[in-house]
């Protein structure tokens, strides 16, 4: 009979939770194998074991990321006024408690857009993923805002779509260098503004 092996002393899912808010606050770079191995109290062996490299447990963390992104942003536009759901959208990645440096800032997509994906393809591959995602749920929403008249329909949902998808990006990586939150909070309401029917 074959060896299977000694079971893992640890919790894989809560594992990769605490590693994807360690990679999200300090970035892939600026995280080391080391730092995950302290901040998850696992050996290396352990670590390369369960999820292989640092690279590969980056992006099984942007992948949880996405899931949990993606479930939360459908539940907010399923039902009630668009406009309101989609600016928390826009304004959610420039929030950043002050008390807390060390939270995570911005969107880990957009983040990892800016550090991986120019020479990743597999990381090219998770965004592209995500953006589409959020370009087919906000449409669905904006089809249907359109059709109760809450939102123009000088555009197509698609392309309202693609622009609030450019927009929530952009504040996700000026937020990473710190943004003005009243200003985030202007070009949030100007967007909105100008969707309202």
């Amino acid at each position: 009979m074959a060896r299977t092996g000694r079971p893992r002393a640890f919790d894989e899912s809560q594992a990769l939770e605490r590693a994807l808010m360690l990679f999200w606050s300090r970035g892939y770079g600026a995280t080391s194998v080391q730092d995950l191995v302290e901040a998850l109290s696992l050996e290396r062996g352990s670590l390369y074991g369960a999820f292989g490299d640092k690279r590969s447990f980056y992006l099984a963390a942007v992948r949880l990321y996405w899931d949990t992104y993606e479930r939360s942003l459908t539940a907010a536009l399923r039902e009630g006024p668009a406009l309101p759901a989609l600016r928390e959208v826009l304004v959610t990645p420039a929030r950043t408690p002050e008390d807390t440096p060390d939270a995570p800032h911005g969107c880990m997509i957009g983040n990892t857009t800016a550090e991986l994906v120019p020479q990743d393809d597999e990381a090219r591959e998770v965004v592209a993923r995500a953006h589409a995602r959020f370009i087919e749920i906000v449409a669905g929403a904006l089809r249907r805002a359109q059709a109760e008249g809450e939102v123009t329909t000088a555009a197509t949902p698609e392309a309202q779509a693609q622009l609030l998808l450019f927009t929530v990006q952009g504040l996700s990586l000026v937020s990473r260098a710190g943004v003005d939150q009243a200003a985030a909070l202007a070009a949030a309401d100007a967007l909105i503004d100008a969707l309202r029917a």
